[in-house]
């Protein structure tokens, strides 16, 4: 089994924001693999589904970001996972915007989601880095990450977090860096290569 997690702020007004890319991955599998409707549990909004045999029980977070580990740390002693059966899906101001890196454990780069999960299980969970990137001054971050993608942005964004959906089997199975590789090859295809990214 997997715990899938998309971090982001819950209620409307953060629906459409950069920080919110985690649930909207989270979204776009659900839609993508038919899961179960979304019900209050654990602090936070969850689906299940399965995809080429594998259980993959999806969370969204509604502590708000800076609590998300309640939430994930409740989940994960309810269906006695380790760290590696974890994975979260989270905006990353460090890669270019459509870009996408998985990793285990690692630093938390000032991301506050991160840094309560960390706190609540440890740090060798997996992160599905979904690339932003950045206003270019570290005093405009806040404001950055919580303004909603552009007009101009949306395109890369169903296309990054369709090509996350569509190739989860992937991640459940350990096959993390054949995920990234797929998302990649997704992307390029799509035409948001390593340049010209609408929005930037």
């Amino acid at each position: 089994m997997l715990l899938l997690v998309g971090l982001g702020n819950p209620g409307g007004p953060y629906a459409g924001n950069r920080h919110n890319i985690g649930f909207m991955a989270i979204d776009a599998v659900a839609r993508a693999h038919r899961a179960t409707p979304f019900r209050a549990r654990f602090q936070g909004l969850v689906a299940e589904c399965t995809v080429e045999g594998e259980k993959i029980v999806l969370l969204k977070p509604t502590t708000f970001m800076n609590d998300s580990g309640q939430a994930v740390g409740a989940a994960a002693r309810f269906f006695k996972l380790g760290l590696p059966d974890i994975a979260v899906l989270h905006d990353e101001l460090d890669l270019a915007p459509g870009k996408l890196r998985v990793k285990t454990g690692g630093g938390n780069a000032g991301h506050n989601g991160l840094r309560s999960i960390t706190a609540h299980l440890g740090n060798d969970y997996r992160r599905l880095r979904l690339g932003i990137g950045h206003p270019g001054d570290k005093a405009l971050v806040h404001g950055f990450v919580l303004n909603d993608f552009g007009k101009g942005e949306r395109a890369w964004v169903e296309t990054l977090c369709e090509a996350v959906a569509d190739n989860v089997a992937l991640l459940a199975k350990g096959q993390d860096s054949s995920l990234q590789n797929k998302v990649h090859l997704r992307m390029e295809a799509a035409g948001f290569g390593e340049v010209g990214l609408p929005g930037r």
